[in-house]
């Protein structure tokens, strides 16, 4: 839960980042929201979802 609530933050700063830097439109930001909750009901969420947490785990390996 709390990797996802952080990866949610983290993409809503970008997404900011970048409607404030006038690269995103408000239009483009609805769209890609709409397209990302219609995805996420399709058969291949779980895919998409075991990729972003596997992600997530190498990233998270990596030691500085």
């Amino acid at each position: 839960m709390i990797l996802s609530i952080s990866g949610v933050v983290l993409l809503g700063i970008v997404v900011f980042i970048f409607f404030r830097k006038d690269g995103l439109k408000a239009s483009h930001a609805l769209i890609t929201a709409l397209f990302g909750f219609y995805l996420a009901s399709t058969a291949i969420a779980p895919s998409i979802k075991a990729g972003g947490e596997s992600l997530a785990s190498l990233l998270g390996g990596i030691k500085f």
